[in-house]
């Protein structure tokens, strides 16, 4: 395997982890109550994706993917350690880390605020704004705009103090 194609699957293993590893923690609660218990088993299943993932085709998504071999690997655990599951009664809760309705409904409220503020903007400074808030590079906005890097800075501080300005009018 080349270097290449390892460094394509390690990003494909972190972009799995980092978007799949709190639910499959929560996974490893049904199956063991001990909480090393559930990271002894959360190994093994990551360990099971990397070494699983070689050979994943893309017939499915990475989540189903990511699940399928989880699954697997806990009947397994399951099998190996001749246990059922634990009955609900004696799992511990696991929290749930998604946000709270009111905390989504409040990010929305902000995101719409912004978004009206930047619409309000003139249109030079809603596009290096813009493009700013995609994590572009001032070399990179000068670049799409076809301006020099100082242009892209002056009109990225005056278009801040702008956005700041329609923001604080607001209620």
């Amino acid at each position: 395997m080349s270097s290449v194609d390892r460094r394509a699957l390690a990003a494909q293993y972190e972009r799995i982890f980092e978007a799949h590893g709190p639910a499959l923690l929560r996974l490893t609660a049904s199956y063991e109550a001990p909480p090393q218990a559930r990271e002894d088993l959360l190994q093994e299943i990551l360990l099971a994706i990397w070494r699983a993932l070689p050979s994943f085709r893309g017939d499915c998504s990475e989540k189903t993917f990511a699940f399928r071999v989880a699954h697997n690997r806990c009947l397994t655990h399951v099998w190996r350690r001749g246990k059922s599951p634990q009955s609900e009664a004696e799992l511990p809760e696991v929290p749930d880390p998604r946000k709270s309705p009111e905390t989504l409904a409040i990010d929305s409220r902000r995101r719409e605020t912004l978004l009206a503020a930047i619409r309000a903007l003139p249109v030079n400074y809603r596009q290096v704004i813009t493009l700013a808030l995609e994590d572009m590079t001032p070399a990179e906005i000068a670049a799409v705009l076809g301006v020099t890097e100082n242009n892209v800075a002056v009109r990225l501080n005056r278009a801040r103090k702008a956005l700041r300005s329609i923001l604080e009018e607001r209620p």
